[in-house]
Parts: structure tokens; C-alpha cells; sequence
């Protein structure tokens, strides 16, 4: 794979989903509580960020992709930090709808040796009104030619409701705009239509009632997946064991980890990895492959994370073999992206 010619790319992409902060309390743990049989954390340092959608987003940007968010949130506290984190990226905020009768969902984890010993979440998760989903389509419909793709992540926070779904999915088809989705929950009859959609065995197993135990149960099921919900290519996550990919025939691309010190936010790379690379004009066995690598990446890392070509392409050269003679222009291109 050619990563400097990807990385010249600037697909313009949409995201619409659920936004939320990512708090993250990093401490020691030295003793039990004498109050209770509980670990008592010592916290050394604390740090916030952009998740659900916004870590999608995060992603793109790293990836110098041309991106705008659209989503919903309140008043509160919550909502101003996630606008504020927005803007730290160098994004508008104007397709952020304000509801005043929601909050913003904030998702705490304790780290203690990077280990995640707890996490609490301050969420709602009522679908957006009648009223709002209004607006929000309106948005939507107003801004979507201006992009390639459009990607849905959807944590089941109650931006992506039903009927959001099916507009988005609609509209972006008739448009010849394809939807990617990160799906929530077990019934994805509300991402019928859709280019794609990204579950993991549990939740495709959800979604057809098909177990996976070998390679015959898992083309079934996407197979399953492809015809029911109308899908272009049929995606399932194999958590450790790769991505498994069905467009005419079963690809299984195995997983490129080395260590994995914490999956959260791998889902986000992947969908926007998949998405950077279809609107940039790569086939999906190609998107799926870089996706996997982007996965490696940030799984290797503790905390939701990102993955910037020079780290994707560094990880790809450490797990492939490679010729230990190079040209001398091949040699002081490796040199110079190894010190960086």
C-alpha cells in the first residue's frame, strides 16, 4: 500500500452521531479501602476528549481529511465542553443542533497501569424529538451534497433514531452519496440501504440469529447480513481474529496487533479509516486492509485514540517483511520517517 499517495487525499467526509466526552482519571492503586473491600485510586493526572462520534472525527483529522460533525446536544456543562473540543479541532460547530432539554453524555474511566479498573457514564439516551430530528434532517439535507461520504456512528445516545436513519440512508442513496455505520443494538432494520454497516460477531449474531464457529457460519452470516438489510458489503469485526469482508465472495483480513493494551475506540478507527479510504477512491479490500492496520495502531495505545499515517505506515513496515536493501533515495525516506 502507497501511504504517501493516500496520504495526499483530502476526501471530504460527514459524520452524524452521538457526541460525548471521553474522561479519563489516570492513577495508582496501593492499598484496599478500609471502609469497604474496594481498590483506592490514587489520582496522578486526569484528561478529557472528544468520544463517540467526535473520536470518529478525531480520526479523520488525523488523517488530514476535509470533515464536518452533525449532532445534537444540550446546555449543560457537558455540552459546552464537547462544543469547546470541537473547536480545539479546528471545526465549526454551526451543524450542532442545541436541545435544550437534553445533557451532554460523559463516559469516566479509572486507568491504574493501563488497565481500565471502572468506568461510569452520565448519559441520556431517549431518542431527539420529533422536533429536532426535523431539524436535524433540514441540516443534513442542506449540507450533504457538499460531501463524499457519510459516516453514521451510532451509540445508541438517541441522535440516530429510527427515522434519522432511514432519512440520512435515503437521501445520501438518492444522491449516490454511500452511508457507512457503526451500529448499536441488536435490530439494524434502520440501517436498510446502507453502503455498509460494521458489527461484531455479537452483534451480527443479534442481527441474524447465526452463530459464527467456523469460516462456513461466518460467510452465512454476512451473507445473512448483505441480503436483509439490502447492504452493498456485508462487514463483521473479529475482535482478534481480523475483519471479515463479503462483497461477491468471503475475504478475511487477519488482525495486524502486535499488543493490545486497549480496544476502546477501535470501532471508531476502523469506520473512519473505511470511510477515508473509499472516498479517496480505494477498493474495499484495499479500505479494509488499511483499516486494519489503523486498528493495530490505536489498540496498542491506552485511552480512545487516533492513528496518523506515519504511525500506520511505520506499523505496516514493522510487521511485513521487507527487502534490507533499498536505493538510496528508498533509504533516506526510511531514515527520515524513522527519527520523526
Amino acid at each position: 500500500m502507497v501511504f504517501e499517495d493516500l496520504s495526499k487525499k483530502k476526501p471530504k467526509i460527514l459524520v452524524i452521531g452521538d457526541l460525548m466526552i471521553d474522561h479519563y482519571l489516570w492513577g495508582e492503586m496501593t492499598r484496599i479501602s478500609p471502609e469497604a473491600p474496594v481498590p483506592v485510586v490514587n489520582v496522578k493526572n486526569e484528561t478529557i476528549t472528544l468520544g463517540g462520534a467526535g473520536n470518529v472525527i478525531k480520526n479523520l483529522k488525523s488523517l488530514d481529511a476535509d470533515c464536518a460533525i452533525l449532532s445534537v446536544i444540550g446546555t449543560d456543562d457537558n455540552s459546552k465542553i464537547i462544543l469547546n473540543e470541537i473547536s480545539k479541532l479546528g471545526l465549526d460547530t454551526e451543524n450542532v443542533i442545541i436541545d435544550e432539554t437534553r445533557t451532554g453524555s460523559k463516559k469516566s474511566r479509572v486507568v491504574v497501569s493501563n488497565q481500565q479498573v471502572l468506568r461510569i457514564d452520565r448519559e441520556v439516551t431517549s431518542p431527539i424529538s420529533e422536533l429536532v430530528s426535523d431539524r436535524l434532517i433540514d441540516q443534513f439535507a442542506k449540507i450533504i451534497e457538499c460531501y463524499e461520504i457519510v459516516l453514521v456512528s451510532d451509540y445508541g445516545k438517541g441522535v440516530i433514531s429510527e427515522s434519522v436513519s432511514n432519512k440520512v440512508i435515503s437521501l445520501s442513496n438518492s444522491l449516490n452519496k454511500r452511508v457507512l455505520v457503526d451500529p448499536k443494538g441488536a435490530d439494524f432494520r434502520k440501517y436498510e440501504g446502507a453502503y455498509l454497516i460494521t458489527p461484531n460477531k455479537k452483534e451480527a449474531y443479534e442481527a441474524t440469529n447465526l452463530e459464527i464457529l467456523d469460516h462456513e457460519s461466518l460467510e452465512d452470516s454476512l451473507k445473512s447480513l448483505k441480503q436483509k438489510y439490502n447492504l452493498d458489503v456485508a462487514l463483521i469485526t473479529l475482535s482478534e481474529d481480523g475483519i471479515a469482508v463479503y462483497e461477491n465472495s468471503l475475504e478475511i483480513f487477519s488482525t495486524k496487533a502486535r499488543e493490545i493494551y486497549d480496544v476502546t475506540g477501535a470501532g471508531d478507527t476502523v469506520i473512519a479509516s473505511l470511510g477515508y479510504c473509499l472516498a479517496s477512491g480505494l477498493k474495499i479490500n484495499e479500505a479494509v486492509e488499511f483499516a486494519n492496520l489503523a486498528a493495530g495502531v490505536v489498540i496498542s495505545k491506552v485511552g480512545s485514540s487516533i492513528a496518523t499515517f506515519e504511525e500506520i505506515s511505520l506499523f505496516h513496515d514493522s510487521i511485513e517483511p521487507r527487502t534490507k536493501v533499498l536505493i538510496e533515495d528508498q533509504f533516506i525516506k526510511k531514515i527520515a520517517k524513522i527519527k520523526s
